[in-house]
């Protein structure tokens, strides 16, 4: 008897919390199937993708750093991604049985923070990869106010505020931050565990201003604890990839996971 599987891919890939989080929901719903990590790199993608179309075991895979635009040059894309975020975090099969591509980020991030006004709201977004093009559609879904972009390449961001209708400013991330953020994401790879750390003075941060890190590894980054040290409201990286988490895991194994379970969840990835 065969087990259906999926996995998360990347490169480096040893740090993805992915497996922990599906496997419990599996177990908990009694499902017989698998999740694993696959250390994939860009040059290989079209021959990864290529190899799992054929197995017939093979429910699909998230996708994280790097290859979360490089995907949509492998598989179809029938929802418009490419046209829309620009980059894929999930690749499953359709109904047809046939590989293609979305993205659960953008729901994912907007989850914790759903409850939210920000419209209007003055808003600053650090890095301008893959994770930044989600946490920028999703934004701009709900209308926020000014986006201050910080980024290594400020052209590389401008072009993505201008490609998503946002209205703001890029920047390096030397840059002092504005004093009316509401709220601050990063959406980099900096303060990961084996990144340069991410240094940001928050004085400038308003008293009712969001700290949001989409790095949950660490958990406690360098970023979140200067915000928590400053007494601000902060958001962990475990919070949106528990939410994108969840989309894709109905997409691979066609069940709602026990969201109800989320504390336990919690747990078991901060042990």
């Amino acid at each position: 008897m065969t087990t259906p599987y999926a996995e998360v891919i990347g490169d480096p890939i040893a740090h993805s919390k992915s497996p922990l989080i599906h496997l419990f929901w599996l177990e908990t719903l009694g499902i017989a199937g698998d999740y694993r990590a696959e250390r994939v790199n860009a040059n290989d993608l079209g021959r990864f993708f290529a190899a799992r179309a054929g197995d017939p075991d093979w429910r699909g895979c998230n996708v994280t750093v790097p290859l979360k635009v490089a995907a949509l040059d492998h598989v179809p894309d029938p929802g418009g991604v490419r046209g829309s975020i620009g980059a894929a975090n999930t690749v499953f099969r359709d109904e047809s049985g046939n590989l293609a591509a979305t993205n659960t980020d953008a729901a994912g991030f907007l989850s914790p923070i759903a409850d939210l006004d920000l419209a209007g709201a003055p808003v600053t977004v650090i890095g301008a990869g893959g994770a930044a093009r989600a946490v920028l559609f999703a934004l701009s879904k709900v209308g926020v106010g000014r986006v201050t972009l910080l980024n290594r390449t400020p052209l590389k961001g401008a072009a993505l505020l201008a490609g998503f209708g946002l209205k703001g400013d890029a920047l390096s991330l030397e840059a002092r931050l504005r004093p009316d953020t509401a709220l601050l994401v990063n959406t980099s790879a900096l303060g990961m565990a084996g990144q340069p750390p991410l240094t940001l003075d928050l004085a400038p941060l308003p008293e009712d201003a969001i700290v949001y890190d989409i790095v949950y590894a660490p958990l406690e980054t360098q970023l979140l604890a200067a915000a928590r040290a400053r007494g601000l409201d902060t958001v962990d990286g475990l919070e949106m990839l528990i939410g994108q988490a969840a989309l894709a895991f109905e997409l691979f194994f066609a069940a709602a996971p026990p969201r109800e379970r989320d504390d336990d969840l919690r747990a078991l990835l901060l042990a």
